[in-house]
């Protein structure tokens, strides 16, 4: 099974916001996650970067 970590690219560092994630989509200006049990969860912002191999998304910020 392959579930990913996503992190919010936040100035230069990179916070992470949750584990386990295996279903992601873009709705309008947030990203939508859902984890392994289920539970979706609306993050602001964009995708910026998907690692297949290594299992991570990175999110950034929106622009203000």
């Amino acid at each position: 099974m392959c579930l990913s970590t996503v992190y919010l690219f936040d100035g230069e560092d990179r916070v992470k916001l949750a584990e386990n994630i295996g279903g992601v989509k873009v709705d309008g200006n947030r990203v939508i996650l859902t984890d392994l049990l289920g539970i979706r969860t609306a993050v602001p912002g964009a995708i910026e970067k998907i690692d297949l191999m290594e299992n991570y998304i990175v999110l950034k910020k929106p622009a203000p």
